[in-house]
């Protein structure tokens, strides 16, 4: 693959875009700008992107990406609450790294939602990607969820699911969303290090 095909395919994107594409784009690369700030914006943003991608997903036949949109949405709002409630006698809600255990419940989360996405999207529906998708889903069900907690491994967990999502949503079609997930992969590598950051000082 060489930068004169990238950049054809970025031209075939952006030629074939909708408005509801463009909106979904701009509104998720502005929740990720947002999360990498511990800004509480990361949640009303992320919750108009991800509602315009059920539909998206939804008419590409991505079904898992489309139930994990749907996920998202709800884990927004909880995600909100939590990031304005923090513990009594703290400002806000501390960026901290997973201890043993909520590893064995990460990883626990992965490998149960991944064998019961593929079942379902083997057996049920008519996806093509049945692997990847369900890959996709179920890493980001871990990502979401560990960011709700201000886990620096989300951006471990979305490194995973976009780097995936990038030749996924290439190969149905969708180029500029992902080119999106290519972008989001550098910003999510960015957010790692300043989450690991301000993890080292809030425990100082």
């Amino acid at each position: 693959m060489d930068i004169q095909f990238l950049l054809e395919g970025f031209k075939a994107g952006i030629e074939a875009m909708t408005w509801l594409e463009a909106f979904a784009v701009f509104f998720g690369i502005a929740s990720v700008f947002y999360s990498m700030r511990e800004h509480i914006w990361v949640y009303p943003t992320g919750l108009i992107s991800t509602l315009i991608y059920v539909w998206i997903c939804f008419q590409y036949k991505l079904y898992a990406d489309m139930g994990i949109n749907a996920y998202y949405f709800s884990m927004s709002i909880f995600g909100w609450y939590v990031w304005t409630h923090p513990k009594a006698g703290e400002k806000v809600l501390p960026v901290t790294w997973l201890k043993p255990k909520g590893w064995l419940i990460a990883v626990g989360i992965f490998f149960l939602s991944y064998l019961i996405l593929y079942f379902a999207l083997s057996r049920f529906t008519d996806s093509d990607v049945p692997y990847w998708d369900s890959f996709t889903t179920a890493s980001a069900f871990v990502a979401m969820w560990l960011m709700a907690k201000k886990k620096v491994e989300n951006w471990i967990a979305w490194i995973l699911t976009d780097v995936v999502s990038v030749p996924l949503y290439f190969y149905k079609g969708l180029i500029l969303t992902s080119f999106q997930f290519l972008f989001f992969t550098v910003l999510a590598t960015l957010g790692l290090i300043a989450w690991i950051k301000s993890a080292k000082e809030y425990a100082a």
